[in-house]
């Protein structure tokens, strides 16, 4: 029974085998004498960080001789190779040294406790190194570079015709001679240098190797007949492919050299496919392949260097690539090229997130853009992508980025980061059609968790109403809806304050009323920004918006411009909805709290204040509430003070506590409670029909533009304001009973202190 699961599991390893995550070079071209460093990467996980890693060299019926790994080292390898872990780039490196011919074959680097688990194959071809071989000079050269060939020839063929030819089927086919003749293949790539007859040699030179320039050459000095000749064998090594480990829905970097002396050309990387040309995927001239809109970018950096980054990667994206420079920014045959070959990850870590947003013109969205959880420390970045000018950044987290080109975005851009969540959020309102097309996550951590997303704008309706524009009276209480409709009943809604900084969340109305604070109608679906008192401070941007738990929804911004209002203007609160203000938000004049304050604390002083007032138009001076405390009544009186004192001021008292009494009980129904500071009062309205008879004004409290008419015996009064939204009829209003109990209460006390100043002021008998 045992033997027979062994054998199932033998089985099913070659399987899993061809669809390990395991990846390295599939060939590796070294000649003798050379080393080689062949690097296998795995995926990131904690249990291939601490499994063995090994390298073996496979022979028959699938078996693979282990040669070194984690603490073992064959004798083979005794003293030339080393096995390497770095877990940190889940990668390891193999290193050979002091190769020959015998070290070619077919190997598997791999990850596991068996040599049949994950792994990937490795072809390593070995080949003697340049030198004579059977009397030909070998010469190897990379694909792109410059090759210089020695022609040695006798002192008596000095002065005699040198030409160079290539054998092809049998013939050999001329290339170049010293009289000027250059085969058409070789134009502008091949050349004769003959710098001194002394030297009893030539030199035959190609620029720009090909593929295709790989052969056996001869070197002739004179004629055919005696003439000197040379064999020479050259190789044109086609570059090693660096190898790129991605992972689906990732991203990857390529960092490309292509030397100096073409740095100046247009940079471009290319896709090699099989029996097909190199297949354009972008150049810095602004070209990109249809298949990579919108999610590569090339970015030139210092001299003979630029990067390709890649994103949204699938499974179609692996393969081989090519990155160089040239004038007419595609690949060229013969030009120096940088070779790369990507494995894409299927097992990866990295979340699913809508590679599509859709929007409405008016409306908001919120992008969601997750990073690596290591990089919660990171910056993290916003940019809209642009196939000429790359993807310029235009928010970040710390803030929405300084630029005369970005003013498009004031009021209307922030990005939220959630510290801890793994993701962060770029939300973006007041959507036009200019704003279609390609953004970008960044971080300035592990760029490998780089994303892209289109925006599409569609036809619909936002789902958030605000005003367009509100103005506010400074000082005034400021009230601004915003309607959502019932499919976001459950959802948390919120105002906050824009800032190139982000947008601050206004506290709620319980934690402080003197600032700006939020309450919400559930049944109306309505919630409100409330400014109480609005300051100059306040002017700007606001939010309202709508959230599911940690998950930012839609938002609607709206700009509130902050006014002074004229000195005789009537204050109360503005609604920008126009929702009714609720009795009692009256604003009191400040003479009236005045008059009221010195009712309370000194009652003489405010009655000959008051007729002071009244009688200021009289001619004669005289003052009907005073008498002169140095005259002989005063003095005659003197004895009987106490007397003449408090027997009228309680009868007058008796006589106002009776009164209050009885309206009290016959018209509680009309009864208002005012409060002026810490006294209150019930007054009857009824009883006081006319406040003209306690002597006070009719307009007392009144506001100095309120425009007053008597109608059916009781006063109104209609009092125009100014909408911040839209324009209205002015209402009237009724005067409230609070109103006409502050007037009466006010003269009332008045008069009675008239009475007692009357009663003291004057002679008594004895």
């Amino acid at each position: 029974m045992t033997l027979f699961f062994l054998t199932c599991l033998l089985a099913v390893f070659p399987v899993v085998s061809t669809k390990s995550p395991i990846f390295g070079p599939q060939e590796v071209n070294r000649v003798e004498g050379s080393s080689a460093s062949i690097k296998c990467y795995y995926p990131d996980t904690s249990v291939n960080r601490h499994s063995r890693k090994y390298w073996c060299q496979q022979g028959a019926r699938s078996r693979c001789t282990t040669l070194i790994s984690d603490g073992y080292i064959s004798k083979e390898y005794e003293g030339r190779a080393n096995i390497t872990d770095f877990p940190e780039s889940n990668m390891f490196v193999v290193d050979i040294g002091h190769l020959t011919e015998k070290d070619s074959g077919r190997y598997r680097c791999g990850v596991g406790i068996v040599n049949q688990g994950l792994f990937f194959e490795v072809k390593l071809v070995v080949s003697p190194g340049p030198g004579l071989r059977n009397d030909t000079t070998v010469y190897t050269a990379d694909q792109g570079r410059t090759v210089t060939i020695n022609c040695p020839f006798k002192s008596e063929n000095a002065h005699k015709k040198k030409s160079v030819c290539k054998k092809t089927d049998g013939t050999c086919v001329l290339v170049i001679d010293s009289d000027g003749y250059v085969n058409p293949n070789y134009i502008s790539r091949a050349h004769i240098s003959i710098q001194d007859t002394s030297q009893l040699a030539f030199s035959f030179i190609i620029n720009r190797l090909r593929v295709s320039d790989a052969g056996m050459y001869v070197c002739i000095a004179g004629d055919d007949s005696d003439g000197d000749k040379s064999n020479v064998d050259l190789e044109v090594l086609k570059p090693e492919p660096e190898l790129l480990y991605g992972d689906l829905r990732g991203s990857v970097t390529f960092d490309c050299a292509v030397g100096s002396e073409i740095a100046h050309l247009a940079k471009f990387l290319c896709r090699e496919s099989k029996g097909k040309p190199c297949e354009l995927v972008i150049n810095t001239l602004g070209r990109v392949a249809q298949a990579f809109e919108g999610r590569v970018l090339i970015i030139p950096k210092e001299k003979g260097f630029f990067s390709v980054h890649i994103t949204g990667l699938g499974k179609e994206d692996a393969g081989n690539y090519l990155c160089g420079a040239h004038s007419d920014g595609e690949p060229e045959e013969g030009w120096p090229v940088q070779a790369w070959q990507l494995f894409v990850n299927e097992e990866t870590m990295i979340p699913r997130i809508p590679s599509v947003v859709k929007g409405v013109v008016g409306g908001s969205v919120a992008m969601l853009c997750p990073y690596n959880p290591k990089d919660r420390d990171s910056r993290k970045f916003w940019c809209r992508w642009n196939e000429r000018s790359g993807c310029p950044q235009v928010v970040s987290s710390v803030g929405l980025v300084n630029k005369q080109e970005y003013k498009q975005y004031q009021g209307r851009l922030v990005l939220h980061e959630e510290p801890g969540n793994g993701t962060y959020t770029v939300i973006l309102n007041q959507l036009t059609t200019e704003d279609a097309g390609f953004y970008w996550c960044l971080t300035s951590g592990n760029t490998h968790w780089w994303f892209t997303m289109e925006l599409k704008i569609v036809e619909g309706e936002p789902n958030l109403e605000v005003p367009k524009n509100a103005i506010a009276w400074q000082g005034e209480t400021f009230k601004l809806p915003c309607h959502s409709p019932c499919k976001f009943f459950s959802y948390e809604k919120y105002w906050c304050k824009w800032s190139n900084k982000g947008c601050k969340a206004l506290p709620s109305q319980e934690e402080s009323t003197r600032q700006a604070s939020v309450s919400c109608d559930q049944k109306n679906q309505l919630i409100s920004l409330i400014l109480n008192p609005v300051n100059k401070e306040d002017e700007g941007w606001y939010w309202c918006g709508v959230k599911e738990g940690p998950r930012f929804g839609e938002t609607a911004a709206v700009y509130i411009e902050v006014k002074e209002k004229a000195k005789e203007t009537v204050k109360g609160p503005q609604d920008v909805s126009q929702v009714n203000v609720p009795p009692g938000e009256e604003v009191i004049e400040p003479h009236v709290k005045e008059i009221e304050k010195k009712v309370v604390q000194e009652p003489r002083v405010v009655a000959e204040d008051v007729v002071a007032v009244k009688d200021a138009g009289d001619p004669d001076g005289r003052s009907r509430a005073s008498a002169d405390p140095g005259s002989s009544a005063g003095q005659g009186g003197s004895s009987t003070v106490l007397v003449s004192t408090l027997v009228p001021l309680a009868l007058v008292l008796a006589l106002g506590a009776l009164a209050v009494g009885v309206i009290r009980a016959r018209h509680r129904r009309n009864v208002d409670r005012i409060s002026i500071r810490s006294y209150r009062t019930d007054i009857s309205m009824s009883d006081f029909e006319n406040s003209r008879d306690f002597g006070a004004n009719d307009n007392t409290g009144a506001s100095p533009v309120a425009q007053e008419t008597s109608l059916g015996g009781k006063d109104e009064f209609m009092a125009t304001t100014e909408n911040t939204v839209e324009n209205e009829e002015p209402k009237k209003a009724k005067r409230s009973s609070k109103e006409e109990a502050e007037m009466a209460y006010t003269a009332f006390l008045l008069q009675a202190n008239n009475m007692v100043t009357n009663v003291q002021d004057s002679p008594s008998e004895a």
